[in-house]
């Protein structure tokens, strides 16, 4: 804090918001990065496969990815508190462009998850990094007018991931799927170097907690590995679930016991004393959890059910991540003009599990533009959530631990991602093999766990009939538990309670005309 508050004394003049909002771009552009890569990749995935082999190993592209990603979260977050943002979140993108090159010039399967993991070990310090800086650069006041760019950000990464994905495999060749990160990366890099300045870290010794590093890496990666096999690789029952998930719980329970002896923390557990932080993390890890789910499943019911095309599934997702964006906008400038943020996690929540609760209920019959009302709902209900928690959270702690509120609240979400897909995945597809057993036509799910509107015309009517409505049965579980479970969320909203927000608010008659400025921690973080 000392060097926040030497920072806030030199008499430097209030950055220009021009320059706040030109490292936000380059920032988002880094953000881009990090979300994108997945929805690219996903949709070349077939030609991969077919030119390097191993399918038997197909999993373990995403898997390697997502792995690296959860378990350097947090590690990522405490790096840049202890030596400083601005390098730490540049090796970031390096480490993550340089994963993109090796992956693109992969020979084989082996190479190309090794190549992966690279990848995923920078994208975990891109996103932290994007929003511990932005909480250094912005205010919590002031943060909410861009909210709006960060929810346009994830709309066009979603919307456009499967497209461009497409463009670039039918067009270039797999490889550049991996390439074309470069031309954003270095515009992302140049940016960052030139026009972000961060106050200079003082000079210190710091201990590294390698053991509790450690620990949390393990105890994250046995929790993925259980959420992405569960159901799949192996029965829930199995041996290999049953151990990893034992191996899960001690390390984590290890990882809380070195954590209260540490002398620096890579969570300090302290954060979590702050009754907002801790609710806010609560509600990240279902917003993920429902997200996540829905983007798997909504593209799956319209295709599969309403004859959507696939080639253009990320617009099915369009009336959610419209709602989504608009909301978040409109949020965010409320927030900044009033500073009043409590009602928005209560209603996200409330607009949640009604969106969830809605599109349950579809089946067979019901139209696009019916479930495109409902896909609305919920979307309106993120809107609200996605941003809010973060800066409820980052607002909860101390300016020394932005990296470590940042870096903890991703990986809830991450974490909810993971069970929400993991968890509404598995009841999806017992529903659907039970449908198809009960109606006779448990040989088109041996087939083929998915079928394309064109596989579907080609079905005899009584085939199509049942596995149509095997899906929409499958869909209706997934979203009833969800919603369900996105209760949870609701009831963590109602106890949080309206903190002041760090920042400069609009003079009144009482001041003088003065604006006060806050913390002096707070006014020198929006040092440019």
């Amino acid at each position: 804090m000392a060097e926040l508050n030497k920072a806030a004394a030199t008499g430097k003049p209030e950055p220009r918001p021009r320059n706040v909002r030109v490292v936000v771009l380059a920032l988002m552009i880094a953000m881009l990065l990090a979300m994108l890569d997945n929805l690219i990749v996903g949709t070349a995935m077939p030609t991969i496969v077919g030119d390097l082999g191993g399918m038997e190993h197909l999993s373990w592209v995403v898997t390697a990815y997502t792995l690296a990603t959860a378990a350097s979260t947090p590690i990522w977050g405490k790096l840049g508190d202890m030596y400083g943002r601005k390098g730490v979140f540049l090796t970031s993108i390096v480490i993550f462009l340089i994963g993109s090159v090796l992956s693109g010039m992969a020979q084989d399967m082996g190479q190309l998850i090794g190549f992966r993991a690279v990848q995923g070990l920078g994208a975990g310090g891109l996103m932290v990094g994007v929003m511990a800086i932005i909480g250094d650069l912005v205010p919590p006041r002031e943060r909410g007018r861009y909210q709006g760019m960060m929810a346009g950000v994830m709309a066009i990464a979603m919307i456009g991931g499967p497209l461009v994905g497409g463009t670039i495999t039918d067009h270039l060749g797999w490889r550049w799927s991996f390439y074309i990160n470069l031309p954003l990366g270095a515009v992302a890099l140049t940016m960052v170097t030139m026009v972000l300045h961060l106050p200079r870290k003082e000079r210190a010794q710091h201990t590294v907690d390698y053991l509790g590093a450690a620990l949390l890496t393990v105890g994250i990666t046995a929790i993925v590995l259980v959420t992405t096999w569960g159901g799949s690789e192996y029965d829930w029952g199995s041996a290999v679930i049953m151990e990893l998930i034992a191996l899960g719980v001690a390390s984590l329970v290890g990882f809380v016991f070195v954590e209260t002896r540490a002398a620096e923390p890579i969570m300090p557990l302290h954060i979590f004393r702050n009754l907002n932080f801790t609710l806010m993390s609560v509600v990240g890890f279902m917003a993920g959890f429902v997200m996540f789910g829905a983007v798997l499943f909504l593209p799956l019911f319209q295709q599969s059910v309403q004859g959507a095309s696939a080639t253009n599934s990320g617009l099915l997702l369009l009336p959610m991540l419209l709602a989504m964006m608009i909301v978040s906008l409109v949020a965010g400038r409320i927030t900044t003009s009033t500073g009043r943020y409590k009602v928005f996690p209560i209603v996200g929540s409330v607009l949640m599990v009604a969106g969830l609760f809605l599109l349950s209920s579809m089946d067979t019959d019901t139209t696009r533009l019916l479930s495109g009302v409902y896909m609305a709902v919920l979307g309106a209900g993120m809107g609200f959530l996605m941003q809010i928690t973060m800066l409820v959270a980052q607002n909860s702690v101390e300016l020394k631990d932005m990296g470590v509120a940042s870096s903890s609240t991703t990986l809830f979400r991450t974490l909810g991602s993971s069970f929400g897909v993991a968890i509404m995945g598995a009841l999806f597809t017992g529903r659907v093999r039970d449908e198809m057993a009960a109606r006779g036509g448990g040989g088109v799910t041996e087939r083929s766990a998915q079928l394309d509107a064109a596989s579907l015309a080609k079905l005899p009517d009584a085939a199509r009939e049942a596995y149509e409505y095997a899906v929409a049965s499958g869909t209706h579980l997934a979203f009833l538990v969800g919603g369900s479970v996105a209760i949870v969320a609701l009831v963590a909203a109602l106890f949080v309670k309206e903190v002041p927000l760090r920042g400069t608010a609009k003079p009144t008659a009482d001041d003088g005309g003065a604006a006060p400025a806050g913390p002096p921690a707070a006014k020198a973080s929006q040092t440019v």
